[in-house]
């Protein structure tokens, strides 16, 4: 909305012209974000609690655990609205095919989150939608994006390599079901790692930081020629909607903190993870996400080596799965876990930003 005031730079109103900034943009959205979602938030949880929307405990999770029980949920609507009205007051949603094509996606996601986030309301269980449902339906909205980046014709379908200036392969149209993969794994990476106070949120906050740069340097010709990287005309803008998230994310963690107030359930961490994984795809850099996004992929991991290990040998890997249950099992209370785990989501980053740059 703002975005489209610049024009009135020419037509008397010079300070204006501002607005043509991404980076300008970019930190309003996170400002503007951030501040109105602290403001409501306390009325938000409020009435979560009058109408008993509260997070279902899985009973076979560690036993601190338990104390969590009548925690509202549902605080994915809350950054999901946050964020999307942010992206009207300051991107170009109308005329930036990445952003129209992202907001498709965040409200798809998001509607797959909250219909597990309601189930589990409403049956008063930690089930929710069906693992096979909602693996459906990820895969076919993922499907819904990928296949509109393709039919831009001027997307490239190469994969790039990390570290390696000029080493890049060409995958042709199975770069659909290849960003399938990414997104539809990232956002359940994220889901899986949404099991204490905060935890979640700041890999989240650092990695949508991280591929917010990215985006305004490959949206940049002269910087993606100076680093090496593949210039995507028209991207920079999603710097703007990668700000909002940042915002958003900001004011949910100063609520769930722990002790939390208020979990952000399905709506928020499957849709986070997909706004992660579809910002990967379009930098490029989905080898390198597997560095930044190092927290998830180990939280992925560990249920999958664990369930396989179970199933083949009968014996388990680790004491819990996913990871951090693994160290709250072990002894470490999960304020320990979770900030030793922002430590190493931090750093990973910071090893990320190197590999680009030798690159």
């Amino acid at each position: 909305m703002f975005f489209y005031l610049s024009w009135l730079a020419e037509k008397g109103f010079p300070s204006l012209n501002v607005l043509n900034y991404i980076t300008f943009r970019t930190f309003m959205a996170v400002l503007t974000s951030f501040f109105i979602s602290l403001f409501l938030y306390p009325k938000f949880i409020r009435h979560l609690k009058k109408i008993k929307a509260e997070q279902s405990i899985r009973i076979d999770g560690p036993s601190t655990h338990l104390a969590k029980v009548g925690t509202p949920s549902f605080g994915g609507i809350l950054i999901i609205g946050s964020l999307l009205l942010n992206v009207l007051l300051w991107s170009d949603f109308i005329f930036n095919p990445y952003v129209f094509v992202m907001t498709l996606l965040i409200i798809l996601f998001g509607l797959i989150g909250f219909s597990d986030d309601y189930l589990k309301m409403t049956k008063k269980n930690s089930k929710g939608l069906s693992g096979k449902k909602k693996l459906f339906f990820q895969l076919l909205f993922s499907g819904i994006f990928m296949t509109v980046l393709y039919a831009r014709g001027d997307y490239s379908t190469l994969l790039m390599v990390p570290i390696f200036k000029n080493a890049a392969f060409d995958i042709g149209i199975f770069y659909i079901p290849f960003g399938m993969l990414v997104i539809t794994a990232t956002s359940n990476a994220l889901n899986l790692t949404d099991g204490i106070d905060g935890l979640a949120i700041v890999p989240t906050i650092v990695s949508t930081a991280l591929l917010g740069t990215l985006l305004y340097l490959v949206g940049h010709s002269a910087l993606a020629n100076y680093l090496h990287l593949f210039y995507i005309a028209d991207a920079g803008e999603l710097s703007v909607v990668a700000g909002a998230v940042i915002g958003a994310s900001l004011a949910f963690l100063w609520y769930n903190a722990h002790p939390a107030e208020i979990f952000m359930g399905d709506t928020g961490s499957l849709t986070l993870g997909a706004i992660i994984g579809a910002f990967t795809i379009i930098t490029k850099t989905e080898f390198l996400s597997i560095v930044f996004n190092g927290i998830f992929v180990a939280e992925a991991l560990s249920v999958i080596f664990q369930v396989g290990s179970f199933k083949l040998t009968g014996k388990r890997i680790f004491r819990m799965a996913p990871l951090h249950h693994h160290f709250e099992v072990g002894g470490l209370k999960e304020t320990k876990v979770a900030m030793r785990f922002w430590i190493v989501a931090i750093l990973l980053a910071i090893i990320s930003i190197a590999m680009v740059k030798v690159r």
